[in-house]
């Protein structure tokens, strides 16, 4: 099947082209060869992007296809359990209905640690799509099992490794945490097996424990740190010093702080501060990636990337900038050399809008066709 897209604008996931043809030949993207197409579409007044990469997710039963609907190809999941793994990476590789798929399977983190506290006040039909036993999912409980614990993880096909550092302090609660000899170790450990490591962090303090083990980047901006606070600064300062990338997830601590409010229970600022330390994070040359923390709750898987995109601009992403954190960004430090832009020989996951997103950055949610894989969505 070749499709020609006739006199679109081409955000390319680093720049605008204000007017091509784009030709999709099976499924990839190919140079335009004024051969025949099967399908043309008319593009003018709309938008070409990249499908979107959310760079936090939680994946399951449904939540491929529910991301697909909203332009997001690939979702970059960050705990799924071995048995909901397999379902979703199956189900993945052999559909293009449903977003594409990698994951960090079963988390780093302490005996009783996080996200331990939620899964115990799940019920029965939430733990049944996890797709597994929930009552002992494997922890960590010294240095000298990281290795152990990677190895384990390998087996079961993991893309990159997530290591919690989390003491549930920003929820008001207490938890145990893994000790700093125990995060190095396990960064080691995965480091020697050619995995990136990604740090679930929400406090500088927190953040700062990921830093020293030499993580390669952090699953959440910290969300402790307001304006008048010179430690966000700072903080900001040795990320960028480091190389290491932060996914964002605003549109996590949005949901959670409504969440909070509506239980009469306040997070203070913590939306707020998450935002300003976005802000303070770009200003200071932190490559930052779109990502939602999506869920079975909330945020939405999919639709949640637009509220993304809208609040990096609040925190001072140019439009550009935002749509590439969604794009080029996470394609590029998750080694996705086949997505992320549009250019010939990449995979033909793409996203047209009606409008103009480096204008209107809301214009990305105004959808009018997905592509994955080539194959055009039904809308």
């Amino acid at each position: 099947m070749r499709t020609l897209i006739r006199d679109v604008r081409v955000f390319d996931g680093e720049r605008t082209v204000p007017r091509a043809d784009v030709l999709i030949d099976g499924d990839r993207i190919a140079e335009p060869d004024g051969h025949p197409a099967d399908v043309e579409v008319d593009g003018s007044g709309k938008t070409l992007l990249p499908g979107l990469i959310d760079a936090h997710t939680h994946t399951f039963d449904g939540s491929l296809a529910q991301a697909l609907t909203h332009g997001v190809t690939t979702e970059l999941d960050m705990f799924c359990l071995p048995g909901n793994l397999a379902r979703q990476r199956e189900l993945a590789a052999g559909n293009d209905d449903v977003a594409d798929l990698r994951s960090a399977g079963m988390l780093a983190t302490a005996p009783g640690g996080h996200p331990s506290q939620l899964m115990a006040g799940f019920d029965a039909s939430t733990l049944e799509a996890f797709g597994d036993a929930v009552g002992g999912f494997d922890t960590v409980a010294d240095p000298g099992q990281a290795k152990r614990f990677v190895e384990a993880r390998l087996t079961e096909g993991i893309d990159y490794l997530k290591i919690v550092v989390d003491d549930g302090a920003v929820h008001g609660a207490r938890l145990p945490a893994l000790t700093r000899q125990i995060v190095a170790a396990l960064v080691e450990a995965a480091h020697a097996n050619g995995l990136t490591t990604i740090g679930h962090a929400i406090t500088a303090r927190e953040a700062t424990i990921a830093l020293d083990a030499g993580i390669d980047g952090l699953a959440h901006v910290y969300a402790d740190t307001g304006p008048d606070d010179p430690a966000g600064h700072e903080l900001a300062a040795r990320i960028a010093a480091q190389g290491v990338f932060v996914v964002t997830t605003l549109a996590y601590f949005e949901a959670i702080t409504g969440q909070a409010e509506a239980a009469d229970h306040a997070l203070p600022g913590c939306a707020d501060n998450a935002v300003h330390a976005a802000r303070t994070l770009h200003q200071a040359g932190v490559s930052l990636l779109a990502g939602t923390d999506a869920n079975p709750f909330a945020p939405v898987h999919g639709a949640a990337m637009h509220r993304e995109l809208a609040l990096l601009t609040e925190a001072g992403l140019s439009n550009a900038e935002a749509l590439a954190a969604a794009t080029s960004v996470p394609a590029r430090h998750f080694g996705l050399a086949d997505r992320g832009h549009v250019a010939p020989g990449l995979r033909a996951d793409l996203l047209l809008v009606d409008g103009d997103p480096t204008r209107d950055i809301t214009a990305t949610a105004a959808i009018a066709e997905v592509w994955r894989r080539g194959v055009r969505q039904p809308r």
